[in-house]
Order: C-alpha cells, then structure tokens, then sequence
C-alpha cells in the first residue's frame, strides 16, 4: 500500500495529490497536523528527518520527500498519461515553469518562515499576510508573462507539471487575498484546470482532516 503522509492545507502535497490521482496510482492518506507541530513527532522524522510533507512511503524501499522528486518519480513509473513533453526543451520549460513556485515562491511563505519573520522581526499576522501576498504576485506575474495568449494548459495544451504547480501557485495566491485581476491568461488556464475531476478531487479543502463549517 502506497502511502501518502499530508496536510490538508500543504500545497507541496496538493501538487502531489493531484500527479497520483492523474496516474491513477491507488494511495492511502495519513494526515499530520502541521499547526500542532506534529512534523518533529518521532515516528514521522523515522519516515521524513526534515519534518515536511508530502512523503511517499511503501512505493520505494525508503519513502520519497519533496513533491518535485515524487512526482518525477511518478513519471518515471508510471509514464501514462504523461506530465512532461516528449521534447527536451519542452520538458525544461514545463520544469521551470514548476519551479517557480516551488522553488521560488511556496518556500518563502510557508508556516515556519512566517514563524521566524514574526519571531525574529516583530512582524505581526498583517505582515506575514502581506509578506506571503507580495511573493504568490511576484510568481503571478512570471507566470502570466510566460503563458500564451488564449491558453487553457501552461504548453502546448497537454497537460504538465507547469499546470499542477499552477494550480497550488493559485490556491496559495486565493488564500493570502491575492486577486487575478490583471492576470487574464492566468485565471483563464486557472479555470480551465479547476474543472478537471483530478484536479478537482485534489483540492485542500475536499480533504480528511480539512475544517468542516
């Protein structure tokens, strides 16, 4: 049994979330309370020594961390329907596009950095609400000027990890009050992935352990 260890409000997760239910791999969720601290419990560092999510334990004789890892991973084992262009220069762009907010953006405004930015700087909620707002607009931005005109997919209209990482790049930018207005291609590529079932199934809110109004 594939397990996948979450949080439902974790967009690295969501990203991997959606790669599984789109290579239709069979997976069961253990959910961790990241607000609790639950990450530096003991048996989750034996299966994650960084204390983050997503892992992905019992596909691989040691579970896989990172969602980037985990999902070229799942490329690599499950290549049909595929998330990455058949071209090398494809394949670059679609990672890139990944990568910016992955690496350049959803690191900069997770918990524990707005933990130290409170604790080390002063700054209040407010702050850590507009320091997190700033970095999704910044990743808006790139995006929208790397998306064509009239798009409904990030290239090539296929499917990619550039759409998966658009995805939780919105949510993220939803959730700090970020608004798409002067982001057009975005929001209409945004609209177009909201509405595939996968996609759709995948969303923080849709799961387990997610708060119930």
């Amino acid at each position: 049994m594939i397990i996948l260890h979450s949080f439902w409000l974790s967009l690295a997760t969501y990203r991997v979330r959606i790669a599984l239910n789109l290579k239709g791999v069979v997976f069961e969720e253990r959910t961790h309370d990241l607000s609790l601290g639950r990450q530096r419990d003991a048996a989750f560092l034996a299966v994650n020594p960084a204390g983050a999510v997503p892992a992905l334990e019992g596909a691989t004789p040691e579970p896989l961390t990172q969602s980037s890892a985990i999902i070229e991973w799942l490329e690599e084992t499950h290549p049909t329907p595929a998330l990455l262009p058949a071209d090398a220069a494809g394949r670059a762009k679609v990672r890139a596009m990944f990568l910016l907010t992955a690496a350049d953006t959803h690191p900069l405004v997770v918990p524990r950095v707005r933990a130290q930015l409170k604790r080390r700087f002063g700054a209040d909620d407010d702050a850590g609400t507009d320091w997190a707002a700033h970095w999704f607009r910044e990743g808006l931005a790139a995006y929208e000027a790397l998306l064509p005109e009239d798009a409904t997919r990030c290239h090539a209209e296929t499917l990619s990890i550039a759409d998966i990482a658009l995805a939780s790049h919105l949510i993220g930018a939803a959730r700090f009050g970020v608004s798409l207005r002067g982001f057009p291609r975005v929001a209409r590529v945004g609209e177009s992935l909201a509405a595939i079932p996968e996609f759709a199934a995948a969303h923080p809110d849709l799961q387990s352990d997610a708060p119930r109004t």
